[in-house]
């Protein structure tokens, strides 16, 4: 699959039209793999997925994302210096003040495949809410990161970081503003973001 048709296609693996635009949004989800299944909330809630097979074509997926919004020689804002290290050969400019910036470049602990959300806490975030980073947010995150649920999310957190659970732990789940979306729990009220998932098959 052409670098194209995952800009616009939401993955390489497909779901049928029928299947999914059939279901109403009260019915239980359906019985399908989790990566398919956050690709289709996703999507649902205004996200845009990039799937890729490697580096390289992460690379060029955020090129194309930088030439779609005319963002060559904005500043990004970044908050974790292992991903700024790891994008450095990309020709961006980083800042650490996020009112320098209107896009924030950041990772995620987990995706969450019943809601389509992004999980992230005081490692992404440090103190900040959602409402003080830009509202144009690229996400790069990995096939490895898939969760079925919040709390599947949460019980990955409380293992993986037994020395000390991090703070600020909230979901990313609006990416288009609604006026449903106000007071969605776990989201601080101000949530809407355009968001690009960048994910990398590490599986």
């Amino acid at each position: 699959m052409g670098l194209f048709d995952k800009l616009f296609g939401g993955g390489k693996k497909k779901v049928s039209k029928e299947t999914v635009e059939t279901r109403g949004v009260h019915m239980p989800d359906l019985n399908i793999p989790v990566d398919e299944k956050f690709t289709i909330h996703f999507k649902k809630n205004g996200g845009k997925f990039l799937y890729c097979d490697s580096f390289n074509e992460v690379s060029e997926a955020l090129k194309n994302i930088i030439a779609e919004n005319s963002w060559e020689g904005y500043p990004f804002f970044i908050m974790n210096e292992q991903l700024e290290a790891k994008f450095s050969r990309e020709g961006i400019k980083f800042t650490v003040d996020s009112r320098q910036s209107d896009i924030f470049l950041t990772t995620c602990e987990h995706l969450v495949a019943q809601n389509g959300s992004i999980l992230v806490c005081s490692n992404q975030l440090k103190e900040k809410k959602l409402h003080e980073v830009p509202d144009n947010v690229i996400v790069f995150a990995t096939t490895s990161q898939l969760v079925e649920t919040i709390g599947e999310g949460l019980k990955r957190i409380k293992k993986k970081y037994k020395k000390g659970i991090p703070a600020n732990i909230t979901t990313i789940k609006h990416f288009q503003p609604t006026a449903e979306n106000s007071n969605d729990f776990l989201t601080y009220g101000s949530s809407s973001k355009h968001l690009y998932l960048l994910l990398l098959e590490d599986l």
